[in-house]
């Protein structure tokens, strides 16, 4: 089903369209998906990464639309990997940035003074600043649903949900570390030690994963999607993700007066 490509198709139904790209990030960055959702021409790109991505990442945009069709940039929380790349498209496209409303007054120190005179538009102008709560965002005659995810792992931290496709990008939340992220799940025991250390520490704790796992479940979800390796295709691999999920603990359910301790 999948072969090594720069970028997948995980969903096309002629007017709607996802398409994932596993494979810009070069050299020591950490291997980054950045996701394209076009819906009756109109396109958003879902968490875009910095300078290490973003000429391949247009290069490979313009293969399925036009930049002049960007209505969205959306930012699942404020990572490098996920958003440092804010001014160029602020200044060479007419994209609004889509994130969460805590990292509203931290996002414009990404910015310097001469990428801010040749942006389109004031910066409050540019900005969709997401409540807590989430919200749903019109794209072509569809809409995304930003979904809370916080302190999974950041504390004002969302997920993307695609009604049409029934996918959930989720972010940090199934990441794994592997070393073709196009490869699908054969076993999903074999795939849990790529995951397991990454949510033990990451994640804020099992309370905050069993409230998210409840509002998931409530969502028709044929994918989830997470931004670094692999993704859970069908509804049997997203159940399996998140039966384990569920139980694990993390965060602070591990920390103990061992680590918080003075160094020697």
């Amino acid at each position: 089903m999948f072969e090594r490509t720069t970028s997948q198709v995980l969903f096309d139904n002629g007017t709607h369209k996802c398409i994932s790209f596993t494979s810009l990030v070069k050299g020591e960055g950490v291997q980054a998906n950045q996701f394209l959702i076009i819906d009756h021409e109109r396109a958003a790109v879902l968490d875009p990464g910095g300078d290490l991505t973003y000429v391949p990442l247009t290069m490979e945009l313009n293969k399925y639309t036009k930049l002049k069709n960007l209505d969205y940039v959306m930012a699942s929380h404020q990572d490098p990997d996920i958003i440092t790349s804010m001014p160029r498209w602020l200044v060479y496209t007419d994209a609004k940035i889509v994130a969460s409303k805590l990292w509203a007054r931290f996002l414009p120190h990404l910015n310097s003074s001469f990428m801010s005179d040749r942006m389109k538009g004031s910066w409050e102008e540019r900005l969709i600043e997401l409540p807590d709560q989430g919200q749903r965002i019109p794209l072509g005659n569809s809409v995304l649903v930003a979904i809370p995810a916080h302190f999974l792992h950041s504390v004002g931290n969302f997920q993307f949900y695609d009604p049409v496709a029934k996918i959930l990008f989720s972010g940090d939340m199934g990441a794994s570390m592997v070393d073709d992220a196009n490869l699908p799940i054969e076993n999903f025991s074999d795939h849990i030690p790529k995951m397991k250390g990454f949510h033990q520490r990451y994640m804020g704790s099992n309370s905050i994963i069993r409230l998210w796992v409840k509002m998931v479940r409530q969502l028709d979800l044929e994918m989830i999607v997470p931004q670094h390796g692999t993704a859970f295709i069908g509804k049997e691999q997203v159940n399996q993700f998140l039966d384990w999920i569920e139980n694990l603990q993390c965060g602070i359910d591990l920390m103990n007066d061992r680590i918080f301790s003075v160094p020697l």
